[in-house]
């Protein structure tokens, strides 16, 4: 193990582009690269949306049982106050205390501020329906026939599950009921694939309650959201959650509640500059917090999360990311990094009382898929697993992190439990200055086996 200081050189980088656009504030750059002096004041002009000035106020819309611009409790209402914000150019949807139940995602559009009242502001995901397709429906059709089409309305979201008739893999495709004849519904958009009985595909009402997709600038705000686990069954977090988020920048996730997701509380794919703080996830059956799939510059700050199967999943390809002074208790897993997820800083965090293990560096494929090149610094691991627990795991080939000054305590009988445990496979890692106490085995090397 070797005892170099980290060098992140990822992050370095990030501060010097930071450095050099500071400095570059006074000037603009010409539609052929060459910096040209900023004399002339910012003003709106038609189709110019990068010189747009920082308004003071811009469009309010107020969402509520009573009293407000749109009275509703329903996604209906919440849709619509986002879609007028948006013909607006965007603003603020304020939700008012209520309980609003969704049969559909509330889609975000660019530059929209989602705002609730705290936890007085609940979303809560109706009970699901789900049945098997009567007939098959190509991959160009715009419709499904159900077998047993009670329960379904039109505007409601589905997903077709299911496999895909050719390669047995799974069919996954979201859409919206938008009209129907009997059992027959149309969809908002062709389906794209084969739908076909084969395949044993059923349609179901499963979808992310707030879905912010192909957008930017987005704030979601002050909100509790309740994914209704009991009624509803596992959703994919690659597909949704209480708060799902795909190919989506600049995204600002506070005092958010979400809870109870048979799936996901909150995730996010391809998703880059997402700030997720002073947040809880609690009593997901999945993830608490799911930044995947090239997710870049990631803050997770000061948040909750709790009764996962996961509290905080680093999923493929997370880059220089940083997740400090979070809390994650009672999840089967406290923290878990793997696919090609570099140049991340964990620090500050408490994991407490994890199911199985502590910190857990994943296997992956093989050289070149593990993560490398992280810092976990100054985390507290307190009482990780069961009689074998162990408290920070590496495992396969996981070469190049840095973790220092970490505590790591086991306040119960030490049993067969382990403070660090190298995998047999396990590559070169700067593991020095931390505190181990109260385990059977401080640090187990299978590397010596």
């Amino acid at each position: 193990m070797k005892n170099s200081s980290p060098l992140l050189s990822s992050r370095r980088q990030w501060l010097r582009n930071a450095c050099a656009m500071a400095l570059g504030a006074g000037y603009m750059v010409s539609s052929h690269g060459q910096n040209m002096p900023g004399t002339y004041p910012v003003r709106a002009t038609d189709g110019d949306f990068i010189d747009e000035p920082d308004w003071d106020e811009k469009i309010t819309v107020t969402v509520g049982p009573a009293n407000a611009d749109i009275c509703g409790t329903t996604d209906k209402a919440l849709q619509a106050a986002v879609d007028y914000a948006l013909r607006l150019g965007g603003g603020t949807v304020k939700v008012l205390p209520g309980t609003y139940k969704l049969r559909n995602a509330v889609r975000l559009g660019s530059n929209i501020r989602l705002i609730g009242s705290g936890q007085d502001s609940m979303l809560i995901k109706e009970d699901m329906v789900r049945t098997r397709l009567s007939e098959d429906s190509d991959w160009f059709d715009q419709e499904i026939t159900l077998e047993d089409d009670s329960g379904f309305q039109v505007g409601d979201a589905v997903c077709l599950l299911g496999k895909n008739p050719h390669t047995g893999g799974p069919l996954v495709v979201k859409r919206v009921l938008t009209a129907r004849s009997g059992n027959r519904f149309k969809l908002d958009k062709g389906i794209r694939d084969n739908a076909w009985k084969m395949g044993e595909v059923e349609a179901a009402t499963l979808f992310p309650l707030i879905s912010v997709e192909d957008v930017e600038n987005i704030v979601i705000e002050d909100l509790c959201i309740d994914g209704n686990r009991e009624n509803n069954d596992f959703f994919d977090g690659n597909y949704g959650g209480c708060v799902f988020m795909h190919d989506a920048n600049n995204i600002s996730v506070r005092r958010v509640l979400a809870q109870n997701n048979n799936g996901d509380g909150i995730a996010w794919q391809i998703c880059h500059d997402v700030i997720v703080e002073d947040c809880q996830s609690i009593n997901h059956s999945h993830l608490g917090f799911h930044p995947g799939s090239g997710s870049k510059r990631t803050i997770m700050r000061n948040n909750l999360l709790q009764g996962n199967g996961i509290g905080i999943f680093f999923c493929w390809g997370v880059q220089n990311g940083i997740a400090e002074g979070n809390i994650c208790r009672e999840n089967n897993c406290g923290i878990s990094i793997g696919h090609r997820d570099n140049g991340n800083i964990v620090r500050n965090n408490e994991v407490v009382d994890s199911g199985t293990v502590g910190i857990l560096f994943r296997p992956e494929r093989g050289e070149g898929f593990t993560a490398t090149d992280n810092l976990f610094e100054n985390n507290r691991v307190i009482n990780s697993g069961g009689d074998e627990g162990v408290a920070v795991d590496f495992q396969g080939v996981t070469t190049g992190n840095t973790f220092v000054r970490n505590s790591l305590i086991e306040n119960r009988d030490p049993a067969q439990r382990i403070g660090i445990r190298f995998g047999a496979e396990s590559g070169e890692n700067t593991v020095a200055d931390n505190s181990i106490e109260g385990f059977a085995i401080d640090i187990q090397d299978l590397r010596d086996s």
